[in-house]
Parts: structure tokens; C-alpha cells; sequence
């Protein structure tokens, strides 16, 4: 299952989505971000939901893919609706056992929230599968550029940013063979009691943490013998542009915010 976590990854294209300026996508993931919490009833969830899936339409990639890269995260989405389920208390009685009592109001506020949760999950994932690194890193520094007044590193943190991102696949896969590995000499991750779990989770910290440290080490090796250096007076082969199409998309982004603002209860 860890696998097929999608979070970091890049899934090359040449759609509409993809082609847009990495600075557009970005600033586009954090004003949704924002935009998401005026929903609070079924027609904002509705035009939300609706406009998620004409992105993803957009995107060219393929739904199924999607949702099966979405499998890792689903029990937290599932986790989050029964905690508001069951600790809701408005509204009228829909179900009763053995003195647990689900409301109706409860029910509502369990999927406008896990939708909330989800539709968060799939818009930054469509960000980071139509942007490759390099991208996500030019267009941090540029919008963070103003702060290069403060003298505050922006090009190391965007590119360490940028780095974390896409190092989230490459750990998943990495504990996953780690995990049948020890499997495999005897270690027992899913059954017995608690300090004997814990002792199992020892067994795969350890080598991921020395794996993950190896790694970082390989890398920094490989970017200083290649002259890498950031910062100022860094020259680049792509320079980010600014076109129209960016231009249109932010102003339906605002029309999409106004819509909520308007459609709220």
C-alpha cells in the first residue's frame, strides 16, 4: 500500500494543468487552502467538488490512479467522519446501539468535513503530480524572492522544500521493503502486545533512519561534485513566464471564491 502513495510524485504530461507557470499552481494550492473553509453546506460542497474534478479532467490523469494513490490516506478521511459522527450531538436521532446514538446533523458535519479533508488531499496531490521539483523550487524562490530583502535564504529553503517533497515516495517504498525484509526474519508489525510492537517499530526505525541519512549524504555528495551552488548569482536554463492562461486561471480561482462567499449559508 505504501507503494502507491502519490504525495511528491511527478507524472509527466503536456495538459493544460501541467503547462501552466509553477507559480500559478502554487499560489493556487494555498489560496485553496483558504477557499475551502467557506463551504459549509451542500451547494458550496457541490461547486467545490465540481470544479476538483474539472481540474482533474484537465490534468489528464487518470482517475482510477488517483484514487488508488489516494488508498494510503483513506482510513484518516474515514477516521475523521466517524469521529464527528459519533461525537456530534445535534439534530435528531438517525441511529441507536448499545447506547451510541448518531445524529442527523452529525452525519452532515462527519462529510462536509472528510470532504473538506479529502478535496484538500486531492488538489495539493494534482499540484505536486503536474509540477516536477525544479519547478516547485523556481517558483517558491520566486514567490518568496521578497524576502531576500531580510537576508533570509529563500533559494536553500525552497530548494530544501522542494527536496522534502519529493523524498515522500522514495521513504514510502523505502519502508515498505524494509518492513518485508524483517518480515521475512520473523518481526511481527501488525499483532501481539503493545511493547512487543514497539519493539518491532525499532527494528524498521533504525535502518530507515540510517537509509534516509545515507541518502541525504549521496545527495549533497552528488550536488557539490556537480559545482552545485545557490543562491545569488545562480543562472537558470528555464526562466518562469507569466501568460495569460495564468492570468485567467487566478480569476477563476477568484470567481470561484466569490461563488462560496455568495452560496454560503
Amino acid at each position: 500500500m505504501m507503494n502507491s502513495m502519490i504525495i511528491g510524485k511527478y507524472v509527466p504530461g503536456d495538459s493544460l494543468i501541467h503547462r501552466l507557470d509553477p507559480r500559478t499552481k502554487l499560489l493556487f494550492m494555498f489560496i485553496y487552502v483558504f477557499i475551502v473553509f467557506l463551504a459549509n453546506n451542500g451547494w458550496t460542497y457541490g461547486l467545490l467538488t465540481f470544479f476538483t474534478c474539472v481540474l482533474l479532467l484537465l490534468s489528464r490523469i487518470p482517475f482510477s490512479f488517483m484514487v488508488k494513490g489516494l488508498k494510503p490516506v483513506l482510513w484518516i478521511i474515514v477516521f475523521t467522519f466517524l469521529l464527528h459522527a459519533l461525537l456530534t450531538k445535534e439534530g435528531e436521532i438517525v441511529f441507536q446501539w448499545l447506547g451510541i446514538e448518531v445524529y442527523d446533523k452529525a452525519i452532515q458535519q462527519g462529510t462536509f468535513i472528510s470532504l473538506r479533508f479529502l478535496l484538500l488531499i486531492v488538489v495539493t496531490t494534482l499540484v505536486t503530480l503536474t509540477t516536477t521539483p525544479i519547478e516547485v523550487t523556481d517558483g517558491m524562490e520566486s514567490l518568496l524572492s521578497p524576502l531576500k530583502k531580510w537576508n533570509i535564504p529563500v533559494h536553500e529553503l525552497a530548494l530544501m522544500m522542494s527536496i522534502s517533497l519529493r523524498f515522500i515516495p522514495t521513504l514510502m517504498e523505502e519502508t515498505e521493503k524494509i518492513m518485508k525484509a524483517q518480515t521475512a526474519r520473523g518481526v511481527d508489525f501488525s499483532s501481539g502486545p503493545v511493547s512487543e510492537r514497539m519493539k518491532a517499530m525499532t527494528a524498521l526505525l533504525v535502518p530507515l533512519f540510517i537509509s534516509s541519512f545515507k541518502r541525504a549524504e549521496e545527495l549533497a555528495i552528488a550536488m557539490e561534485v556537480r559545482g552545485y551552488r545557490g543562491g545569488r548569482n545562480r543562472t537558470k536554463w528555464r526562466e518562469l513566464t507569466w501568460r495569460r492562461i495564468d492570468t485567467a486561471f487566478m480569476l477563476l480561482l477568484g470567481l470561484l471564491a466569490i461563488l462560496l462567499w455568495l452560496l454560503r449559508s
